[in-house]
């Protein structure tokens, strides 16, 4: 039987895989299921409509599997800038501690914890100091807080400022805030504490920056009695330059400037710029450093809440704070949080062994912010004072040639230029590009588009409802046939058509169709009984 052709074709139903196959834009189909074609022919385009559809799939499901690797990309870029902001400049003195505001209190209470001192050296030690030794009938203060012990025997930014000029203006102790590091008593130049207004230079090289003369008072350095943790052996100042919004840790990532030397410092600013999860593991919430009891959880995982932007060292200060209050039921002196600061004692016997087991286990977890600023920096270092400049400066404060070659020191941090780095990490393979090579694939190698697709799914629910819906919703409805015992359907009324009895002799000529009608008292129905 030939298939259908002309007007037959055109009346196959939608759910038909002809109709379909024949109004489809996608490639190779109506070869193989049009008709007329030989069976062969038939085969081979099977043949390649298989082969292309294989390789299609599997050059999508290539290019998905990388899709969900996640690869990033780093791009580092060099941008210029009319103004750059200032950096925040943190400094500290190496020694903690002024040996002549040490009374016998301070030794009763810290001299075990933080100069490592037992209670029969005190006497000793106050004579290597060149005080007295404690009175008869010394009795030290029932409470004693360590933060105002750093405040009132920490080396004073008035007695260190020699000399202070910012882009020529000059500068002083005003310009700098008071903070606390595990260096003891620190400051820090435009730090933008209080709503203070950042400080910007529109020019790069010296004489654009901060420029320092500062004098260590070597002379109120502590004794070195026995070797510590603690014990500073150098001489001279910490600096570290950071931004405002991330919190010194000077300890760690600062360097140092020497007294009888100008240390100049040029830096060049970068923008960091990373992302967060499943492309990298940054993260822009802060963690909460007071430790709340009845929600605990990982000591580095940050949770949301009235702090500065995150940055990393905060994240880690905040980690050890939160460790420390759990285990200490305090803090030390230069974390943040709202837990009281400790003891001396709660120093020696919690404090200190609890951080240094924290430092062991890394048990803090803290990602890389999303956005970050950092500071590269180029030392370059020459002596100062010379011999002339030495006489003129000895005058000028007051000192000895000696003293001043001793103890003071001039730092010199500016821009080395106005443009600066960025550095970002972008996504190597967006969902765009997976589409747009998910739709060439389609296209090249069956020939089909996202608008065959939708045609695809029409026609599957063409046949969903043809051959489903609609089969089952024609047995339900349509009316049952008649017997083919009974030629004559019976009316409604009482009257009946008898069918004579047919015998299988010759009968008279009939028509090819007859009509028998029965009229009823009460209705009037027409049956149609076609002789076969």
């Amino acid at each position: 039987m030939k298939p259908p052709t002309g007007p037959e074709e055109a009346r196959l139903p939608a759910s038909d895989i002809r109709a379909f196959a024949s109004s489809c834009t996608m490639h190779g189909l109506g070869h193989v299921f049009g008709p007329g074609a030989p069976p062969a022919r038939r085969g081979l385009w099977a043949a390649a409509v298989l082969l292309a559809l294989a390789t299609f799939l599997y050059q999508v499901a290539g290019r998905v599997r990388y899709y969900g690797e996640f690869h990033h990309e780093t791009a580092l870029e060099e941008r210029e800038s009319r103004r750059l902001t200032f950096p925040a400049v943190t400094l500290c003195n190496v020694n903690p501690l002024r040996r002549s505001r040490l009374t016998p209190n301070d030794l009763h209470w810290a001299g075990p914890a933080l100069l490592g001192l037992e209670p029969a050296e005190h006497a000793a030690y106050l004579r290597a100091l060149g005080r007295p030794p404690a009175p008869p009938g010394f009795m030290p203060s029932p409470t004693f807080d360590v933060a105002r012990l750093y405040a009132r025997a920490g080396h004073a930014l008035e007695d260190m400022l020699l000399d202070c000029r910012y882009r020529g203006w000059p500068c002083g102790p005003e310009n700098f805030t008071t903070i606390f590091t595990r260096m003891g008593q620190c400051y820090t130049f435009n730090s933008g504490a209080d709503g203070a207004e950042l400080l910007s230079t529109p020019k790069g090289g010296m004489g654009n920056g901060l420029e320092v003369m500062l004098d260590v008072q070597q002379e109120e350095y502590l004794p070195v009695w026995r070797d510590v943790e603690e014990t500073p052996f150098e001489v001279g100042v910490r600096v570290q330059i950071h931004t405002q919004e991330e919190p010194p840790l000077i300890d760690q990532l600062g360097f140092g400037a020497a007294p009888g030397y100008q240390t100049f410092v040029s830096c060049q600013k970068q923008q960091l710029s990373f992302l967060p999860p499943p492309w990298g593991d940054c993260s822009s919430v802060s963690l909460d450093p007071d430790f709340e009891p009845e929600a605990p959880g990982p000591l580095g995982t940050p949770s949301p809440g009235l702090s500065p932007p995150y940055s990393l060292v905060g994240c880690r200060l905040a980690c050890q704070s939160r460790y420390v209050a759990r285990k200490c039921g305090c803090r030390m002196v230069h974390m943040p949080g709202s837990a009281p600061v400790c003891s001396p004692q709660q120093y020696k016997d919690c404090a200190h062994p609890a951080l240094d087991a924290l430092l062991r286990k890394d048990a803090c977890h803290c990602p890389n912010p999303c956005a970050s600023t950092r500071y590269a920096k180029e030392l370059s270092m020459v002596r100062m004072p010379s011999r002339a400049a030495a006489r003129y400066l000895a005058r000028k404060h007051n000192r000895s040639e000696a003293y001043i070659a001793e103890n003071v020191l001039v730092l010199d941090i500016f821009f080395e230029a106005l443009n600066y780095e960025t550095v970002e990490q972008k996504k190597a393979y967006e969902m765009s590009e997976l589409l747009g090579d998910i739709g060439g694939q389609m296209g090249l190698f069956i020939g089909a588009s996202l608008l065959t697709i939708l045609e695809i799914l029409d026609y599957l629910c063409e046949v969903f409802w043809d051959r489903v819906l609609g089969r089952r919703f024609w047995n339900r409805k349509r009316p049952q046939r008649p017997s083919s015992a009974n030629l004559l359907q019976e009316g409604p009324g009482s009257h009946r058509t008898q069918v004579p009895h047919l015998s299988p002799g010759p009968r008279p000529p009939t028509p090819c169709s007859a009509v028998a009608k029965t009229l009823s008292a009460s209705h009037r129905t027409c049956y149609l009984v076609t002789r076969l």
